[in-house]
């Protein structure tokens, strides 16, 4: 059984880590209450000998949990969410050789977390890592998670994602960045998020984006909320806004690794995920979604065919592209619960007829079938689709930067930390600007006709 390392950058980053270290617990508790320590619950925790303070492998028979670990790494440079996380019901999962943090943050500048903080605690965070990974019997993944528009979030995550690659190179990395919406309040958003989408784009081996904006929308959809007449506030009845943005989040790593924690008649090792769906280096943004929608506290049945349809609706996205304005590269569904191979073979076939894929990969699907469903659901769908509509939402981006960067506006502000100069923005806008230009290409290439010879 392989396992994976989860590294949780600023606040964003551990907030989603909060939501999902919570989910995995319930989840493998859910699955297997015999209160033994598996090769699925091996994946993400490591199980400590409380006399000893030694690690116990997964061995077999398993031997009985006695304290878990989770296989993480946690960074803020702003203590006060660490703290909150150490204090929470899933604090003891945590050590101190895992928590790397200061006091002052990043101020919002993508310069200050990746170079000032980033050489600070460069050896800080490889120790740490290493540790890690020499705790795991088959390490096979990271777990990058952040935001794309504070400073500690977008600098730090990926200075810590460039430096896994760096040392780790054999190791597959799933970067998880969380874009912030158009009318974000953090001025310099723009900067921090073309500057870190550079780094990103080279470093990671599969990006997964997701957006504020998308999923305060999804919350919204499936919010059921009642007026508390006393205080004259709104009560949310599930949980607090920012908690299930989280968990949107969280769900889309656990659907990913569900296949590696537990049986399915279709498996998909993590690896086939890079390998089938980012033909090119340059093509390593996945779009996910999710359905069905709805919170394991309220459960709703919707009929398979339909959530089948659903994750290809846009109100479905955790990042907003209009899936009809593209070609899709390749594109895949990771479904489970009960369902059979049949069913999922019918419904690709029914998809297929109004998708359209790229010339030379007109059968780029990849389907994995796990038969553990989430949590008080009997089946779901994880569609992760590579298509070249996401330039759109990189034109966007690059419309937002062009206004302050054409004026040189706020610009000071990071030519002002050491290490940082005016070629690395100037760099980082040119290389928005070629990923567009690269999905434009992909998306008006025409096959290549060849003449055939004639024959005397």
């Amino acid at each position: 059984m392989t396992q994976s390392i989860v590294i949780q950058v600023g606040q964003c980053g551990n907030q989603i880590g909060s939501q999902f270290w919570a989910a995995a617990l319930k989840e493998h508790g859910n699955h297997d209450s015999s209160g033994y320590f598996s090769e699925s619950v091996s994946s993400f925790f490591r199980n400590i000998d409380s006399r000893f303070s030694k690690n116990l492998p997964a061995s077999h028979p398993p031997s009985k949990i006695q304290r878990l670990k989770a296989r993480a790494v946690l960074i803020d440079m702003e203590e006060g969410v660490l703290n909150n996380l150490i204090h929470s019901e899933v604090g003891e999962l945590f050590t101190s050789a895992e928590l790397i943090k200061d006091v002052s943050g990043a101020g919002n500048n993508w310069a200050t977390g990746f170079h000032y903080y980033g050489e600070l605690y460069k050896e800080h965070i490889i120790d740490s890592i290493r540790k890690e990974c020499e705790l795991c019997d088959c390490l096979q993944s990271f777990f990058v998670l952040h935001s794309m528009g504070g400073g500690t979030g977008s600098g730090l995550g990926t200075k810590t994602l460039s430096l896994i690659a760096e040392y780790f190179p054999e190791v597959f990395r799933f970067v998880i960045p969380v874009y912030p919406s158009a009318d974000d309040d953090v001025i310099t958003s723009p900067y921090n998020t073309t500057l870190a989408m550079k780094q990103i784009s080279e470093f990671g081996n599969c990006i997964i984006p997701v957006e504020n904006q998308a999923l305060a929308a999804i919350c919204k959809q499936t919010s059921t909320a009642k007026v508390d007449t006393i205080k004259h506030t709104v009560v949310d009845v599930r949980e607090k806004a920012f908690n299930r943005m989280n968990s949107l989040v969280s769900k889309v790593i656990l659907d990913i690794t569900a296949s590696a924690r537990f049986d399915g008649s279709m498996n998909v090792d993590i690896n086939e995920i890079s390998m089938n769906l980012v033909p090119f280096p340059r093509a390593n943004y996945l779009i996910p979604a999710i359905a069905p929608l709805y919170s394991p506290k309220i459960p709703q049945q919707r009929h398979l065919d339909a959530i089948f349809s659903d994750v290809f609706n846009s109100s479905n996205q955790l990042c907003r592209v209009d899936l009809r304005k593209g070609l899709y590269l390749s594109c895949a569904l990771l479904v489970r619960g009960k369902v059979q191979v049949s069913d999922v073979r019918r419904n690709i076939d029914k998809l297929s007829e109004n998708m359209n894929f790229i010339y030379w990969n007109a059968e780029g699907w990849k389907t994995g079938l796990c038969s553990v469903p989430p949590i008080k659901q009997q089946y779901s769908v994880l569609s992760l689709a590579n298509t070249t509509a996401i330039r759109y939402t990189f034109e966007e981006l690059r419309s937002r930067v062009s206004k302050l960067y054409t004026r040189k506006a706020h610009l000071h502000h990071y030519l002002n930390v050491d290490g940082m100069d005016i070629d690395q923005v100037q760099n980082a806008y040119e290389d928005l600007s070629d990923q567009i230009a690269f999905y434009d290409e992909m998306e008006t290439a025409k096959p290549l006709e060849i003449a055939r010879q004639k024959v005397f």
